[in-house]
């Protein structure tokens, strides 16, 4: 199976000049846990919840931090044509729960995330990713910054 059959599409996009609170309001209204940060139409990172409470609120950042001061910048990310089992090797190889998924345009299309793949039918697979993802330490150790 394809990322772009069962990816969320539709991801509304946050600034980096946006603040924590405007970020964290959107995930909370949107009911999910990350936000891709695009900036003159080119995506230029990830904003998570746990971004949000690890690398904001823990360190002394108010809520009217401007996201770019906590955004995950390298971004990884999937293209909409890869096969499932390959985008879900490389989120448990490098630790995270969810990709930006672009065309090979280079536009954002969607998100997925393990939920999404649990619900495609793809549920031992994102396990297997997840026990990865589990792992300590990391690249994407939300000290690491």
């Amino acid at each position: 199976m394809k990322v772009g059959n069962c990816m969320t599409q539709g991801v509304q996009v946050a600034s980096p000049d946006q603040t924590l609170r405007e970020a964290a309001a959107a995930m909370a209204s949107l009911d999910a846990g990350a936000l891709p940060v695009g900036e003159d139409d080119r995506l230029v990172g990830m904003i998570t919840d746990r971004d949000i409470a690890v690398r904001g609120v823990a360190q002394g950042r108010g809520p009217d931090t401007r996201i770019r001061e906590v955004m995950s910048a390298e971004i990884r990310y999937c293209y909409d044509d890869e096969e499932i089992e390959d985008v879900l090797q490389q989120m448990g190889d490098i630790q995270v729960r969810r990709l930006p998924v672009i065309s090979r345009e280079k536009r954002l299309v969607g998100i997925i995330s393990l939920g999404d793949l649990t619900k495609n039918g793809e549920a031992a697979r994102a396990g297997e990713a997840l026990n990865g993802i589990s792992q300590p330490g990391g690249a994407h150790s939300q000290t690491a910054h």
